[in-house]
């Protein structure tokens, strides 16, 4: 009796907490309108009331709080959820992303932005930029480096050209999953779909399990996912959400070579990000040509400053045979004194210099 007493107390304490959580989530949102009315008043015009910086700070703040024992990142990830459901009474946001439903893309879109959002999936990384451009959409989510196969080249070179800016990024774990079709044999599988990446990063894997498939690449994991539905004798590399999609079945899990295999992913829009307090800038430079000493040169400012460099790539020039660009990511906010004092030298060594943003680095 004792032990009933007390399980029948837990669960009173459960449902009174439980009611006491959804008063206060209501409260939230009724806040989160209030905002939204505030800055319609000051501007009749406004439609999108996403604001990167805040987010991050939010975020922050919970799991710098949190004492357990749910873990920090899974605490924000439900406070992520509340964040974006408050944000979506208003007007859902539209999030484009590369790569039909089922992307590891669209993970990460839905990772950054809560499920409350409407994500639009469309074919090509250079059909994101330009949609975020024209304002067809309110933000976009493309790849631009998996820690395994390097950089996105399409990503990094639509840069070049784009007037986008860069308002966040999002780490997202790469889980790779073998998956067929009802009604294959293991022993059949004469031919391997998958993006053209994911077939790299489970090399070793497909060399000592499948040495003799024929491995396909095609324009996304979830499109290798649906072509394996009609085809008894083949197997696709994708996720979890392209298998619970196209109802698949997971042969193997994980078959990733490096079971730290992450791809960061970059958040696009069209306005600067104010300072989140730990934020990162990118920008893209280029030299010029036949210049001595021009890595060197780039490097310098930043270094004289103490500035940490986060990454730095070198793409083919678009306009100039046998000249590059560089993309470089680092440390700081563009409004940072060292930041600007390291950019103006920056800019008085080289041809031509384009900021693509500063913006909170990833909290999740």
């Amino acid at each position: 009796m004792s032990e009933k007493t007390t399980l029948d107390q837990v669960r009173q304490k459960i449902d009174t907490l439980d009611e006491q959580i959804q008063i206060l989530i209501n409260q939230r949102a009724q806040c989160a309108q209030q905002v939204a009315e505030i800055k319609k008043a000051e501007d009749p015009n406004a439609t999108v009331f996403y604001r990167p910086e805040r987010e991050a700070q939010v975020l922050q703040k919970v799991m710098a709080r949190n004492q357990g024992p749910l873990d920090p990142e899974e605490m924000a990830r439900l406070f992520r959820e509340i964040m974006s459901a408050c944000l979506a009474l208003e007007h859902p946001m539209r999030i484009a992303f590369f790569g039909p439903a089922g992307t590891f893309t669209q993970a990460a879109a839905l990772k950054h932005f809560g499920h409350s959002v409407q994500t639009v999936p469309l074919a090509t990384i250079d059909e994101v930029f330009r949609e975020v451009e024209a304002g067809a959409v309110n933000y976009g989510v493309v790849p631009v480096e998996n820690s395994t196969e390097g950089v996105v080249t399409h990503t990094a070179d639509s840069f070049i050209t784009s007037t986008v800016r860069i308002i966040g990024e999002v780490q997202l774990r790469i889980h790779h999953h073998l998956l067929v079709a009802e009604g294959t044999r293991p022993d059949a599988i004469s031919r391997i779909y998958s993006h053209q990446q994911s077939l790299a990063q489970c090399r070793k894997w497909l060399d000592a399990h499948f040495p003799k498939a024929e491995r396909v690449a095609v324009s996304s994991n979830a499109e290798a996912a649906r072509r394996i539905k009609g085809e008894w004798h083949s197997a696709a590399i994708a996720g979890e959400t392209a298998a619970e999609l196209y109802g698949l079945t997971k042969l193997n899990e994980c078959i990733e070579d490096n079971p730290k295999n992450t791809t960061r992913f970059l958040i696009i829009g069209n306005e600067s990000v104010p300072r989140s307090g730990d934020d990162k800038t990118s920008l893209i430079v280029s030299m010029h040509r036949n210049q001595a000493g021009a890595l060197y040169g780039i490097l310098e400012p930043f270094k004289n400053r103490s500035i940490n460099l986060t990454r730095i790539e070198s793409r083919p020039s678009q306009t100039d045979a046998w000249s590059y660009v560089f993309f470089i990511d680092f440390e700081g906010h563009v409004d940072d004194a060292p930041v600007q004092a390291a950019i103006a030298e920056l800019e008085s060594r080289v041809r031509d210099l384009k900021l693509l943003g500063s913006y909170p680095k990833a909290v999740l």
